[in-house]
């Protein structure tokens, strides 16, 4: 009886190992995506005062301003009236708009686009 209640009091706590595995570890395959598809617009902006960007993040933070420089982490956004640089990664996006004035890219509708077919295929996963 003794081995059978230290065997099951095993397998729950190593269960319970399993379970408390990292955040960081359990990526979403879409949240990567977009995380990459964030990458490639940041690096078709290019940096520069005129590279104009208004970030959205996860946590509901807004920023607004220039892209200071981008790297394959992450990028940062300076501010244009105090020139405070924030460095924000990849993941932490949740919506840029942005334009460069020398080639007036837009980057909302690319991303836009991107963020509502992710949210409709979430939706059909999750409810459908």
């Amino acid at each position: 009886m003794l081995k059978k209640i230290l065997s099951l009091s095993l397998v729950a706590w190593l269960f319970g190992f399993v379970a408390l595995v990292p955040a960081e570890a359990r990526v979403d395959p879409s949240e990567a995506s977009f995380a990459a598809r964030v990458k490639q617009s940041i690096q078709q902006l290019g940096t520069g005062p005129d590279a104009r960007v208004e970030v959205k993040l996860k946590d509901k933070t807004k920023l607004k301003g220039y892209l200071g420089d981008a790297s394959d982490t992450g990028f940062s956004v300076v501010n244009a009236k105090t020139g405070v640089a924030t460095h924000v990664a990849y993941p932490q996006v949740q919506k840029v708009t942005g334009h460069n004035l020398m080639t007036k890219t837009k980057v909302a509708v690319a991303l836009g686009a991107t963020v509502a077919v992710l949210l409709i295929l979430f939706i059909m996963e999750n409810y459908g």
